[in-house]
């Protein structure tokens, strides 16, 4: 830093003449590892290219003696970096967005934070990008990160690349060092396939090449960074793809007016022009195209209108429309590329809440086909994926939607999935294709049904379902509460944790995935048996909320009765009546809840058993009494 009073300089430089012709606004972010320069880079092309204004310059003067990382010189990076977190530790943590235009273009520009840690707000800016200026160390080349953003912006169909090899002038302007690192990432990027790749050399610091082309590179023949983002052609013809319309609310101002509000994602349409409604696949016309102007005859891609229909139909928020001729598809199965973003792992068959437009609907991942490893792009087996972890995935999700291929349309071919219990989005996802497996099947409808079969058992069926640390005492309440309904000529059968794998679950061990498998499976066959019309008695340490709630939502409302069988760890431990605690405790049992496996408690079960404090038979009354209230 200098002196006190020692004040560090700005000196612009002046801008090309603008006399190309103008385009439409770019959507561009830079990514790229940590320390690449990114948010220097940004904060210099704003600078040169006089989007900033004098009181920005001041402030980023004052800035740059305060936080400032360049010496005596101005911090560029200070213009984007706006947390106290980032400008303490020198780190982009958040997409910095900003907006600036030239006279020949406008744009959008997202500062992607390069630590792996924050990779994930990384890829929510590719989602929207266009274009990705993807910044290169001159002394470092190639290196994992600056590969998996590459990759991401592939996965997220970012088509246009600006390869910027930044801080050549650490190596002496150096044309080889330059051409080797083009020719690793273009031998890199050639399975990609990305529409264009401009490289560029760069020192963000002291504007070499980024507004003005720079005497120190006279061996550059191509465009400045300015340059090559103004003339990008990134033009998406949206209007030729076929109408889609995802349904974000409906209007009804008054009686005699019902509308569907949303925006246009991708094609035109007129009125009197024939829609279907998916995924129902029910058709009908375009009767009005109402705009906040008025009417009009016809609207396109990125129009916010409100579509009123010839006729009356069953269209609900998260529906989609689409041309009746150039239908999109429809399913509850598909194949997807998934970004994990979850602090812990995905696991296959945990059930979690999809988005999708401005649908929520609850979806699983019934199968990782394969994971992605981002260096080499070969497939690898797995069996769950960590942060920043990409996979090819089948998704099942509990209701059919309308959907393209991610390829086709970004906005109705992406989803995220969001943990149920926390409500954090834990995964980006684009649809390669809808499955097939299963569009030969179809629900039949049976001639006794289980209202039927419970009243021929005069009882209400339901799930009893016991959850508590081994130990706790569920078994054995359990079995006393069935004998007793048994004695009262109620109809019952009981799932208990150790038999069921025995037969049903046999292959399952006790990682966290197989939990989550287990609970699904008895979860299913409980919920078969409540429709047989029978009691279910289910005692399982069950340790995850997701999937209980989830085997309670797979059956009516009331019928899922949780019973938390409290009892202090350290008292089962000292029961420990299968031994099963010193296993785990002696290292010779792995994965054991309580032990080296967590276990989440009821946060509002129906009925709390302390059998620290009561007896058995005295908490088996209590659970007897519930069902006969019922």
């Amino acid at each position: 830093m200098g002196a006190p009073g020692d004040e560090p300089a700005i000196a612009r430089v002046s801008a090309p003449d603008q006399d190309a012709p103008e385009r439409g606004q770019l959507r561009f972010l830079t990514c790229g590892s940590v320390d690449d320069g990114k948010s220097t880079l940004i904060g210099r092309l704003l600078v040169d290219s006089r989007r900033v204004f004098d009181d920005q310059l001041a402030a980023l003067v004052r800035d740059s003696r305060r936080f400032g990382t360049t010496g005596g010189d101005v911090d560029y990076a200070l213009l984007l970096d706006g947390l106290e977190a980032e400008r303490e530790q020198g780190i982009t943590i958040d997409v910095a967005y900003r907006f600036f235009a030239t006279a020949r273009r406008s744009f959008v520009v997202m500062d992607a934070p390069g630590h792996e840690q924050y990779t994930r707000n990384m890829a929510t800016a590719a989602s929207t990008a266009e274009l990705a200026v993807l910044l290169v160390d001159a002394r470092k080349g190639l290196l994992d990160q600056t590969r998996r953003h590459a990759a991401i912006c592939a996965l997220f169909r970012v088509r246009h690349v600006v390869l910027a090899v930044n801080k050549i002038d650490l190596v002496d302007f150096s044309q080889d060092v330059f051409d080797r690192i083009v020719a690793d990432f273009t031998a890199f990027a050639a399975p990609f396939g990305f529409a264009s790749m401009t490289a560029v050399p760069v020192s963000a610091r002291f504007g070499d090449n980024v507004v003005a082309a720079s005497p120190s590179t006279p061996w550059h023949a191509g465009p400045t960074l300015l340059g090559a983002l103004e003339t990008a052609d990134v033009e998406r013809d949206l209007a030729a793809a076929p109408f889609r319309l995802p349904v974000q609310w409906i209007a009804r101002p008054h009686a005699d007016f019902r509308g569907l509000a949303g925006t246009v994602a991708s094609g035109r349409i007129s009125r009197g022009d024939a829609v279907v409604v998916q995924p129902s696949g029910v058709g009908t016309t375009v009767a009005r195209i109402v705009t906040a102007d008025g009417d009009r005859e016809s609207a396109g891609a990125g129009d916010a209108v409100t579509l009123v229909l010839a006729d009356e139909l069953d269209v609900s928020r998260g529906d989609l429309l689409a041309a009746a001729a150039r239908r999109a598809e429809t399913g509850d199965q598909i194949q997807a590329h998934l970004l994990w973003m979850g602090e812990h792992p995905l696991l296959p068959g945990r059930s979690y809440l999809m988005r999708i437009g401005q649908r929520w609907v609850a979806a699983s991942v019934t199968q990782i086909r394969h994971r992605i490893d981002v260096r080499t792009l070969a497939p690898l087996a797995a069996r769950r994926l960590v942060l920043n972890e990409i996979a090819v995935c089948n998704l099942s999700i509990a209701a059919p939607i309308g959907f393209d291929a991610y390829a086709d349309n970004r906005t109705t071919g992406a989803f995220v999935l969001v943990d149920r219990e926390t409500n954090d989005t834990v995964a980006a996802g684009m649809i390669d294709f809808g499955l097939r497996r299963a569009a030969n099947l179809h629900w039949e409808t049976l001639s006794v049904d289980k209202t039927a079969r419970a009243a021929q058992k005069h009882q209400k069926p339901c799930i009893l379902w016991f959850t508590g640390f081994s130990g706790a005492g569920k078994s054995t309440i359990a079995r006393l509460v069935e004998k007793r309904l048994h004695v009262a000529g109620r109809h019952t059968y009981m799932l208990d944790g150790d038999n069921v794998r025995h037969g049903l679950n046999r292959d399952l061990g006790f990682t966290d995935a197989d939990r989550v498998e287990n609970i699904r499976r008895v979860g299913e066959v409980a919920a078969l048996m409540v429709d047989a019309g029978l009691i279910v008695l289910c005692a399982l340490i069950s340790p995850f909320r997701a999937e209980r709630q989830a085997v309670r939502e797979r059956v009516g409302p009331g019928e899922f009765v949780e019973i938390f069988v409290d009892a202090p760890l350290d008292l089962c431990m000292t029961r420990d009546p299968k031994g099963l605690y010193a296993k785990a405790k002696a290292g010779r049992l792995a994965n054991f809840t309580g032990v080296d496996s967590p276990y989440e408690a009821p946060e509002a079960p129906d009925l709390v058993l302390d059998t620290a404090a009561e007896s058995a038979e005295a908490l088996a009354d209590r659970v007897v009494a519930l069902v006969s209230g019922r």
